[in-house]
């Protein structure tokens, strides 16, 4: 059963988490001091309950809080080294847990154990923040808040920290929190609803300040030519850009990206301070910690055309990784960890919004949003005064911080397919939502194109479901896409694109068949299996190629072609026919494409029945009729007639997608992989 005095604390951190005003995805932390039996003695013990590393509020359960000795935990001011070796106390907090102590204690816990309230909160409030990184904050905030609020100079979170507030609380007995220069806030109080309710008046108090007080136009007047375009506009050109911006993106590691046109971006994009405001960059650690110390910005106004943007983000990029290998030279001591690569994570580009980036598609947007969290936050420090971010030295110090490197390697290692964006068609159902599941479990962010919009939907939500992902969408997204209309699957490329950045792996899946012999075949017949699968995997690899080769970080293309297509099977010459199609388009394309590093592949399966929204459709039944057996047995019969005798299954279909553009097939292009569980009469020659 969880402590009461833990239960009251998850739930504050819930309320207080779920309002992006008040801090951002696992920013900041909360403390509760209460008792427990010890199991041991039987005896009533001091407790600390804080929110553990890594976690976030919002969405705090018990196993995300440490749990420690109150005692042991205040014990460590007789042992502290100082402040040039604070970084050791972290490793001293482990011999304070009460029992397994729950989840890994932050580098914060010191300031919510040293601090003389039973409840703390440590936030990155917008507002808050806004005052904290003004030039003129300490003036500020006697102004905003009188004696209720103290100003404490900026210092690097860790031991010190915490005793610089705990000697604030105890100098002012009428404070009720601190504002952190630099950095956040902190509110205290005797009750959990107290700490909350000081919280939120901080917030609520800065936020007051600067909307009565704050200039109209903190970020100047609109520059003419960077108004935001629009919105059809925006996106598609959002689309035209994005594999370009990707491939830079991912220089020194391949990322996933994420779009926002939100706007309080584009008219921040808009704004005569964008050039001198975004070269400042960020100053709260959870943010540059996401961000980048500052963001890669475009320079050219929205009347230039799609190739001089690409053409100047090329030139910006060069220069964006000069400027930060700079960055680091200057900085860099002997003992910092290497460089962890010098490309932006936030691209600005005015009139159309901004793209973010990060290993996954969670890590990307979550980048998006503190970014436009530092917008707000520059929005307000401008609207009442100049917006004074932290010392570069001092953002060297916490991005190339040794706890934040032990962090890193801590991360588990990613998965064969982490960082690919696969679009997979007729993905609703069958062997490609067999082939979309699959590949989402192996790490990749995966559209799922098909006729049916709502089945695509539901799709997507049910594979990031089995994945655990927190935002579906962060997983998997579903799109309609009609294979036959070139204009309907060029939106379907450009919605992928928009999701995830770009595009890896595409699966051609969408089919469908009507088993006929040659004179009961008509030429509707012929024409719509010929229009889903040999045309539609044309324009789908058309289409997709662009963004494919735009990239230049190669990929894959898989077509989901059948055993009919090099075995002559009876009554069958439509499908037959538009398989041997597809099947020489996996070699045309693989010589066209294979100079871009893109891998073109074919799978040949025969007789999945089960789950298979072919046979479902009336095929098997057709099937069924000519081998003279029931329905029923299809997949028996099929199975009996290969050389393993085992049926085929949709799952072993997207085993062999997965395979083929995992990392142990890295030099293998042109080749058709059977899947038939043994069809002699199917063998490639």
């Amino acid at each position: 059963m969880t402590n009461p005095t833990a239960a009251d604390l998850i739930a504050r951190s819930h309320r207080l988490g779920a309002d992006p005003a008040n801090t951002n995805y696992a920013g900041g932390n909360t403390s509760a001091k209460g008792t427990a039996t010890d199991p041991v003695t039987g005896q009533e013990v001091d407790l600390l309950w804080v929110k553990g590393s890594g976690g976030d509020l919002g969405t705090l359960t018990e196993s995300g809080l440490a749990v420690l000795h109150l005692d042991r935990v205040r014990a460590l001011r007789e042992v502290y080294p100082g402040v040039e070796r604070e970084d050791e106390m972290v490793a001293a907090f482990d011999h304070c847990l009460f029992g397994r102590g729950g989840a890994a204690p932050s580098i914060d816990t010191a300031m919510h154990a040293l601090v003389d309230a039973a409840h703390v909160d440590h936030l990155h409030p917008d507002a808050g923040i806004a005052i904290a990184t003004a030039a003129d904050g300490e003036a500020l905030t006697k102004e905003v808040f009188g004696p209720k609020v103290v100003w404490v100079p900026w210092r690097r979170p860790g031991f010190q920290l915490g005793l610089d507030i705990a000697a604030v609380k105890e100098a002012n007995p009428d404070a009720v929190g601190c504002i952190l220069g630099g950095h956040g806030i902190t509110a205290w109080g005797e009750t959990s609803e107290q700490a909350e309710a000081n919280s939120l008046w901080i917030i609520a108090t800065a936020q007051a300040h600067i909307d009565q007080k704050g200039s109209a136009e903190p970020f100047g007047p609109v520059r003419p030519g960077f108004e935001a375009l629009p919105e059809a506009e925006r996106r598609t050109r959002a689309a035209a850009l994005a594999p370009a911006v990707r491939g830079l993106a991912s220089h020194d590691h391949p990322v996933v990206g994420h779009f926002t046109d939100d706007p309080r971006v584009l008219d921040f994009l808009a704004r005569e301070a964008l050039p001198r405001l975004a070269a400042l960059g960020t100053s709260c650690p959870d943010h540059f910690l996401r961000t980048k110390v500052k963001p890669m910005v475009l320079d050219l106004p929205t009347t230039a055309t799609v190739e001089e943007a690409t053409a100047r983000l090329r030139e910006l990029h060069t220069a964006y990784r000069e400027d930060y290998q700079a960055y680091y030279d200057r900085h860099a001591d002997a003992d910092s960890p290497a460089i962890r690569g010098a490309d932006p994570a936030i691209v600005l580009v005015p009139g159309v919004g901004m793209l973010s980036y990060g290993k996954d598609k969670q890590t990307a947007r979550v980048a998006g949003e503190f970014y436009l969290n530092a917008i707000n936050v520059m929005r307000g420090a401008e609207a009442v005064s100049t917006y004074s971010p932290i010392a570069e030295s001092e953002k060297f110090r916490i991005e190339y911080w040794a706890l934040e490197e032990a962090k890193l390697a801590r991360l588990p290692k990613p998965k064969s397919h982490a960082t690919r964006i696969a679009l997979v068609t007729g993905a609703a159902s069958g062997i490609g939502k067999a082939i979309a599941t699959r590949l989402a479990a192996e790490g990749a962010c995966v559209v799922v194109a098909d006729l049916d919009l709502g089945k695509a939907q539901a799709a997507a939500e049910e594979i990031a479901a089995q994945t655990g992902a927190r935002v579906s969408s962060d997983v998997a997204v579903g799109v309609a896409a009609d294979v036959t209309d070139e204009a309907a699957v060029a939106t379907a490329v450009e919605a992928a694109v928009l999701a995830f950045g770009g595009i890896d792996l595409v699966v051609n899946n969408a089919g469908l068949s009507l088993s006929k012999p040659l004179l009961e075949t008509t030429a509707k017949d012929w024409d719509l299996q010929h229009d889903v699968m040999a045309k539609g995997s044309f324009l789908v690899s058309k289409a997709a190629a662009r963004p494919l080769i735009e990239q230049g970080l190669g990929g894959d293309v898989v077509y989901i072609s059948s055993k009919n297509s090099v075995f002559a099977g009876p009554n069958n010459i439509a499908y037959s026919a538009t398989k041997a199609d597809q099947a020489h388009q996996v070699r045309l394309l693989a010589v066209e494409l294979g100079e871009h590093g893109v891998k073109v592949n074919g799978i040949n399966p025969d007789g999945v029945v089960r789950g298979s929204g072919i046979f479902a459709s009336g095929w098997g039944a057709n099937r069924a009729k000519t081998y003279g057996i029931d329905e029923g047995d299809l997949g028996k019969f099929y199975a009996q007639r290969t050389i393993l005798k085992r049926e085929v299954l949709p799952e072993n279909v997207a085993n062999a997608v997965a395979a083929i553009t995992g990392p142990d097939f890295s030099h293998t292009t042109g080749l058709h992989v059977p899947v038939d569980a043994g069809v002699a009469a199917a063998f490639l020659r």
